[in-house]
């Protein structure tokens, strides 16, 4: 079943607003990106996924908003699969203030493709804190703060708090879009994963497994998790969690589930994804974590099947401006 999905040009992406903790080195200072390798990243990424059956539209660069790489924060679709177009609604998201240009850039993308939109109110990031594993909606949430420069003793004298992007209090209006299907709320507890879909990722034929890194999460949301998923729930060590093992993507090809995942994962995690049927894609990502805090999920935004789509048009007809036909080659 071909997938249509959202990706950002990335051609101006950039370190302009350093809202999270990989996007600043230990002095506080914005990191600068390789252009030409994160190029030739996003380029493999959109490759691997085409190869795959993956449809993708590309959202038209714009200098002044290098966030639009990132389009997982965008809102979210729902339902996401198994109804026609006119039953789906796309909730744009309430954005971080140094990315909240975005939403009207989203909102005509979207718009044009031929979903209805709306607004969500309270702080809230789109399919990267709220997404289906198993039975559940996952919301997660953490502290939103004003993100600012405080005193502390040490060096350097001071240390940046960036907060989480999404919180408790967009619950009920997730409930209401949700309607009769369980919302799984679960707190963030680490800064440097600051959207649910860095710790947590469900893949399978029916989303029943889960990658999770646990220590990203408060001790009773990890409770939550064991008592939902039980013995499918993968749990993700430290080394391949930095690695943003959870930021990843599911494909069905031909009726097989593909992950694609971070390039660098340990053997032992691979084997767990492979031991329950689902084939391990590994694409370098690293230019966009190591800069910009995100990986292969982030730089998705998933608009279900392709024959979902509104007067069931491919998204071809709804690339605007250039060819990227030459584009999705990984030279």
């Amino acid at each position: 079943m071909s997938r249509t999905i959202l990706m950002g040009d990335p051609q101006f992406f950039s370190v302009r607003g350093g809202a999270n903790p990989h996007t600043r080195n230990v002095l506080g200072l914005k990191k600068s990106v390789d252009a030409e390798r994160a190029r030739h990243q996003w380029h493999s990424l959109a490759h691997a996924l085409i190869q795959r059956g993956v449809e993708v539209i590309v959202i038209e660069p714009q200098e002044l908003l290098p966030g639009l790489v990132y389009p997982a924060n965008a809102g979210l679709l729902f339902p996401l699969e198994g109804v026609s177009a006119d039953q789906k609604t796309f909730y744009l998201a309430n954005l971080l203030p140094t990315r909240a240009p975005e939403r009207e850039v989203y909102r005509r993308v979207i718009e044009s493709i031929g979903f209805v939109t709306g607004n969500l109110v309270a702080r809230f990031e789109g399919e990267a804190d709220f997404f289906p594993a198993g039975p559940y909606m996952v919301f997660t949430y953490g502290n939103v703060e004003r993100q600012r420069f405080v005193p502390r003793a040490g060096l350097p004298p001071w240390r940046r708090v960036y907060g989480f992007r999404s919180e408790r209090g967009a619950l009920p209006e997730l409930q209401s879009i949700a309607a009769s299907r369980p919302i799984l709320p679960l707190e963030l507890s680490d800064e440097a994963y600051y959207h649910g879909d860095t710790v947590l990722c469900s893949f399978g034929p029916r989303r029943e497994y889960l990658l999770a890194y646990m220590d990203g999460l408060t001790q009773e949301s990890r409770l939550r998790v064991r008592g939902a998923f039980g013995p499918d729930l993968v749990e993700l060590d430290s080394v391949d969690a930095a690695r943003y093992a959870a930021n990843s993507f599911q494909i069905i090809n031909d009726g097989k589930c593909g992950l694609i995942l971070p390039a660098g994962l340990s053997l032992g995690t691979l084997a767990q994804i492979r031991d329950r049927g689902v084939e391990p894609i590994s694409v370098d990502a690293s230019e966009f974590l190591a800069k910009g805090g995100g990986s292969i999920k982030c730089m998705i935004l998933d608009l279900g099947p392709t024959s979902e789509l509104p007067g069931g048009t491919g998204p071809t007809s709804f690339r605007a401006g250039r060819n990227y036909s030459d584009l999705f080659q990984p030279g």
